[in-house]
């Protein structure tokens, strides 16, 4: 039962930041770039019960993958603003 109040609350989330997204895309960054997933994971892993430790590496791996998320929006913003088609943007994220 957890889990799908889990999935429920975070695809909530999900919809109100790409409804922000749609109606105000400069907002809609703002509140996505505020780690929301980071978040709300470390929400769901307190109240599972996992130590502090467990929390503090989570925030490590977390940090460590913020150059890559760094990089990739940089990508993205360079290509679409070149009317690169979204599907392709994406490919090209991935193949860097």
């Amino acid at each position: 039962m957890f889990v799908i109040m889990k999935i429920i609350a975070s695809a909530i989330v999900i919809a109100i930041v790409t409804e922000i997204a749609r109606r105000f895309p400069s907002y809609g960054g703002i509140v996505a770039a505020l780690s929301l997933v980071s978040l709300l994971n470390f929400i769901w892993l307190y109240v599972q019960g996992e130590q502090t430790a467990t929390l503090s590496k989570f925030a490590l791996g977390v940090l460590w993958g913020f150059p890559a998320t760094a990089v990739l929006l940089v990508i993205g913003y360079i290509v679409l603003q070149n009317s690169v088609h979204l599907f392709l943007s994406i490919s090209l994220k991935g193949c860097g």
